[in-house]
């Protein structure tokens, strides 16, 4: 087989298709892709290429690629001339995985704004804040989105306009429908004059003090992506292979069964915009159902599926699994939480064609870091993969001193891909970068081979089924409760989702009639559905801490959970 250094080497040489080059960033002497294209317009222009293939398959409904460059560029031209929208104003999407968030996300991006995915499963104080710290001129959304903002608007004055998709809602809102009109017979993208450096994106990730961060992403950031994943496939063909390049892949059309939300970097960064780029199928599901999955698998001919691991768990463990025609799945991709060893050994039992995968990245990172596939995985299918030829990593002590390999730390970052900051939080901002690195918080080692390993979260965070939950984002939705003396927030492994939230409270004197249902409702109103704890534990006497104030929840852990 070839090896990782052979194959990157001869894919990145000078004149081919993945050849590295070194530019200045930010003033920054950086390493970027040469050829990847330079923002999400030039993206978009080079998705007509396809035509009448079809992009977005909800339900029975069916966008060609070519249908929908003459939507969003309809789309883009009412937001310039309509609505005023310049280069570098916000607009937000608050809506489930519907054919129009991908319509607005393109639109709002060929005309230079700042996209704002909203978390849609977020409640309406949750969305109303990220508007506001966003500023977001314009906001698209689907009604049950609109109607949880609805109490919220008169806070929200700089909030000029609500467009809402799916929906009679009548309000002082607009149809989603009406703004766009009829299908164009001809139509191009308005000007606009965007460099790769430009704002693109600003995506909410959860904050350790209790509110959420918003990362301002660059075209570059995302354009950065896609060639990282074109680069992965490209150097698994020709490892598998043996060649000294990569083989062309297949002519038949990729179909991918679309299973994580757009509002996520790896649903708009790895999903959307990869198959916009490269010719991809999007089956959208409404939500997120194993026996609806192999449904569609069978019916559409998905190429690829994944999500995070729970979700594959969950077909491969569904009772119509030996049902299905399932042999057009090629690849099964998944992160966003641990992934165990064993998957990868059912995933091959199960799907003889098909290659597993399992990559890293964070929001801070615009997706893809590192990738693990193939036959590497299954050699080692505890590591996330190396990182990829653009991306630098290192282990770095609690001295700020690089590990030798195999040392444990924290993983720190670089590359083209790294976000520029976070929206108005410089103090936060200086904390996760320094220099050109990125401080993800989560520990990890890099073997000889330079394959990176994750070993624990330096950060306190409960990741629920791939969606991250910060324990003090909680813990402060419960201090608000006049019961609440302390709280500390722990996770509860779970089978199917990796860990669930549970909370350990200390009730003030005179407040014992307060129950496990008075807290979860109190959180429920403050936060989404996802963050409230399924399990609450009481105590009466005070919860452990050690000399500097800090609670001790590995002890918690130890005594509750295991």
């Amino acid at each position: 087989m070839t090896s990782i250094a052979e194959a990157t080497a001869a894919l990145t040489a000078p004149g081919q298709q993945f050849e590295v080059e070194e530019v200045e960033v930010r003033g920054v002497p950086t390493k970027v892709w040469k050829n990847a294209p330079p923002t999400l317009r030039d993206i978009l222009e080079r998705s007509r290429k396809h035509g009448d293939a079809a992009f977005l398959v909800y339900e029975d409904e069916r966008i060609s690629f070519e249908d929908h460059y003459r939507l969003a560029a309809a789309l883009a031209t009412q937001l310039q001339d309509r609505f005023g929208v310049a280069k570098g104003d916000r607009i937000a999407i608050a809506m489930r995985n519907f054919p129009e968030w991908a319509i607005a996300f393109w639109a709002a991006a060929a005309v230079g704004a700042v996209v704002v995915p909203l978390n849609a499963w977020w409640t309406g104080p949750e969305l109303a804040y990220a508007l506001d710290d966003s500023g977001a001129d314009l906001l698209f959304a689907d009604q049950e989105r609109a109607a949880r903002l609805a109490d919220h608007l008169d806070g929200l004055p700089g909030l000029k306009r609500v467009i809402v998709a799916r929906s009679d809602i009548q309000h002082d809102h607009l149809r989603f429908e009406d703004v766009v009109g009829a299908m164009p017979k001809k139509v191009e993208l308005p000007d606009v004059d965007l460099d790769p450096d430009d704002d693109a994106t600003i995506f909410y990730t959860s904050g350790t003090t209790g509110k959420p961060k918003g990362a301002v992403g660059t075209h570059r950031n995302i354009c950065t992506n896609q060639l990282s994943l074109a680069f992965v496939n490209a150097r698994n063909r020709m490892r598998a292979s043996g060649a000294t390049d990569a083989k062309p892949q297949e002519k038949t059309q990729n179909a991918y069964l679309l299973s994580v939300p757009f509002f996520h970097a790896t649903g708009c960064h790895s999903v959307l915009v990869a198959n916009t780029l490269y010719g991809g199928k999007l089956v959208i599901m409404r939500k997120w159902d194993p026996g609806r999955a192999l449904e569609l698998i069978e019916r559409e001919r998905v190429t690829t599926f994944g999500g995070v691991p729970a979700m594959v768990m969950q077909v491969l463990d569904h009772p119509d699994f030996a049902k299905r025609d399932l042999s057009s799945v090629r690849s099964v991709g998944y992160g966003g939480a641990p992934a165990p060893p064993d998957l990868v050994r059912r995933i091959k039992e199960h799907f003889p064609g098909g290659s597993p995968s399992n990559g890293y990245g964070l929001t801070e990172t615009s997706s893809i870091t590192t990738m693990n596939a193939g036959d590497d995985y299954v050699r080692k299918p505890d590591s996330v993969g190396p990182p990829v030829p653009v991306c630098e990593v290192k282990v770095v002590d609690e001295d700020g001193n690089e590990t030798p390999p195999g040392g444990i730390g924290e993983l720190w970052i670089k590359g083209p891909n790294i976000v520029r900051g976070y929206w108005n939080k410089p103090e936060a901002t200086a904390a996760a970068f320094i220099g050109e690195w990125f401080r993800s918080g989560d520990v990890a080692r890099i073997d000889d081979e330079g394959f990176v390993y994750i070993v624990d979260r330096a950060k306190d965070m409960v990741i629920r089924g791939g969606e991250n939950v910060y324990c003090v984002e909680v813990e402060a939705a419960l201090h608000e409760h006049p019961a609440v003396a302390d709280a500390a927030v722990i996770g509860i492994p779970h089978d199917v989702l990796g860990e669930e939230v549970g909370a350990v409270v200390q009730l003030r004197s005179g407040h014992d009639d307060v129950t496990e249902d008075d807290l979860r409702a109190f959180v429920g109103e403050r936060l989404a559905a996802f963050k409230v704890p399924v399990k609450v534990w009481f105590r009466d006497d005070a919860l452990p801490r050690n000399p500097a104030g800090k609670i001790l929840k590995r002890e918690l852990r130890e005594e509750l959970v295991t």
